[in-house]
């Protein structure tokens, strides 16, 4: 099992994000004692297993308590520990809010994208938890552009400069003049913290008077339940 936990930590560390249905993840997620170990090693260096049964990844963050000496406690850090500047978090927290909101919903109910529309929001109340393009849209560049882009310091800049950015960091993908979920957009951001914040805040208003209608509420007030995390791990496995 040594050999197991250190090869997991390595690439965890190496490669940043690590698919859930890794070898290794998978054993991470289920057996007891093997995230138990993992968990302490992480926390022996100050990090933690990012683990969201919602994300179609797992990577590892620095514990909380750690960030400002770390990181510092400068103006750039209060903005990004990524180096974000406070128009590339705006872009950002506008991506997870039209990829993310609508995909949670449509997960926790069990819905996938081609049920759009449909009135049966609890006819697959027993089906696993779904992951990726079933379930996960795209936006057009084009149409997110030209919404945002004046907000966001001009088209030009939000094409060529930020959502490059967000892609190198894995946080969106780019094709086609298409955009995507990256591997850690609905790792790395907390859905239980933003979600309400901004279906009833100000970003929710600017979204909407763009034409990109939000949920009435988050996905688990809809759902009305919160969900297990073991039992929805157990649901994947």
């Amino acid at each position: 099992m040594d050999l197991e936990l250190k090869t997991l930590t390595a690439r965890l560390l190496a490669q940043r994000w690590l698919p859930r249905n890794d070898k290794l993840v998978r054993r991470a997620l289920v057996d007891e004692t093997f995230r138990f170990e993992l968990d302490r090693r992480l926390a022996d260096v100050g990090l933690r297993l990012l683990d969201n049964p919602y994300a179609a990844h797992v990577g590892v963050a620095l514990e909380a308590e750690l960030a400002e000496p770390v990181f510092g406690a400068g103006r750039e850090y209060a903005a990004s520990n990524l180096g974000l500047t406070r128009d590339e978090v705006a872009l950002l927290v506008i991506l997870w809010a039209l990829i993310v909101l609508p995909k949670r919903e449509r997960q926790v109910t069990r819905r996938e994208l081609a049920d759009d529309g449909q009135s049966d929001l609890f006819g697959g109340a027993d089906k696993p938890v779904a992951h990726g393009e079933s379930v996960s849209g795209a936006l057009t560049e084009a149409s997110l552009i030209a919404d945002f882009g004046p907000r966001l310091g001009g088209r030009t800049k939000v094409r060529n400069f930020m959502l490059g950015k967000l892609a190198r960091l894995g946080f969106i993908e780019r094709r086609n003049g298409l955009i995507s979920e990256g591997p850690l957009l609905d790792l790395a951001l907390d859905y239980r913290v933003l979600a309400d914040r901004i279906i009833h805040g100000t970003l929710g208003e600017v979204l909407a008077a763009a034409g990109h209608a939000l949920p009435e509420a988050n996905a688990f007030e809809i759902a009305e339940v919160l969900p297990d995390e073991a039992e929805t791990a157990e649901e994947e496995h």
